[in-house]
């Protein structure tokens, strides 16, 4: 797999204006979402790299990150005469960039793509390390291929739009990345005045977040070994956000994975004795900026079930990547159906729901 190009803007216009020079193309495409349509495209105007561009626009949120969808970009695609030689340029969070990222790899078999990721969540995450895809199924990333952008470009002003659910979406998947680092690392996150953003500091925290991601997706692209560190909170979290969807209460990735977190914290306190306290603290911040995710002893099979489905799971086996210390990383880790219902105890009583 290709490595791809991650740059945190100076001056989105330049870093743009070399990134399409760097992809020849015979015609130019803008993927977008009716929120990064209205809120982020215009930040483009004037753009002289872009004149000739021609905007896709499909539905906001992660309902649309679905087969319906991604046929109506292919086929935007194809009635506008785009070729093998093409390029996509995906401007949005992370539903757009990792369902242009899959249009993009499987149109004619693959044309290039530049991510400009405009949510916290899709800097620090989606936009970040190749993988593409789409929900299927009820299955969260169910459909999708390793397939890195071109270029990922990281322009932390956007972010000064953004709301407050949405900048804890993102944040959560940076927390993780403190987890599986160092303990300085985490120690910044934790310390973070999240009311009153220092954005020129954010800037700086969200380049050595991606740093955390780059340095184990360049040692392990397919997933294959440690790239698994990344799945921290994962295990749970894709289960908890499968069922608020099928449930019809949707809620954001990343407070899924926050929630994933305190779980996953739990069964490494456990199994591999991570420090009581340091899973103390961390629940602590997760519970005071992400609440809690409310679901009874009724549905804990249906969660099991769900996480059955997980696509790291060998042969039935559920995998939990799990920690000793901030930074010692346990892969592979199997919990039995007793363990992971008094995990779901833990998490119902010291979150409150």
């Amino acid at each position: 797999m290709s490595k791809q190009e991650v740059i945190l803007c100076e001056e989105l216009e330049n870093s743009l204006t070399l990134a399409i020079d760097k992809c020849p193309h015979d015609k130019l495409f803008i993927l977008t979402d009716e929120h990064t349509h209205r809120l982020c495209l215009p930040q483009l105007d004037g753009i002289p790299a872009l004149r000739e561009a021609e905007e896709i626009i499909i539905g906001a949120e992660d309902v649309h990150k679905n087969l319906e969808t991604l046929a109506s970009v292919w086929q935007a695609l194809s009635e506008r005469g785009a070729t093998r030689h093409s390029l996509l340029i995906n401007l949005g969070g992370g539903m757009v960039t990792d369902l242009g990222g899959f249009a993009a790899s499987t149109f004619k078999r693959g044309i290039t793509y530049i991510n400009i990721p405009t949510t916290l969540l899709a800097m620090v995450d989606a936009s970040v390390g190749g993988k593409t895809g789409i929900n299927f199924n009820g299955l969260k990333n169910e459909i999708g291929v390793f397939s890195p952008a071109a270029c990922v470009l990281l322009e932390t002003e956007f972010l000064r739009s953004l709301d407050a659910h949405n900048f804890f979406s993102g944040y959560a998947e940076m927390l993780k990345h403190g987890l599986i680092s160092t303990p300085k690392h985490l120690a910044e996150l934790l310390a973070f005045d999240t009311e009153k953003i220092n954005y020129a500091l954010l800037k700086s925290m969200v380049g050595r977040s991606v740093q955390v991601k780059e340095k184990i997706v360049e040692e392990d692209p397919l997933e294959h070994g440690i790239r698994k560190a990344l799945n921290l909170g994962h295990t749970v979290g894709h289960a908890f956000e499968s069922l608020a969807l099928a449930e019809s209460r949707p809620v954001l990735h990343g407070y899924a994975v926050a929630w994933g977190i305190v779980c996953e914290l739990y069964l490494s306190y456990i199994k591999t004795g991570f420090p009581k306290e340091k899973m103390r603290q961390t629940v602590q911040f997760i519970k005071e900026n992400y609440g809690g995710f409310s679901f009874n002893c009724k549905q804990y099979d249906r969660l099991y079930e769900l996480m059955k489905h997980d696509k790291k799971n060998t042969a039935g086996t559920i995998n939990f990547t799990l920690l000793k210390e901030v930074g010692d990383i346990c892969l592979n880790q199997t919990a039995d159906k007793e363990m992971i219902f008094e995990m779901f105890d833990f998490y119902r009583e010291c979150m409150g729901v």
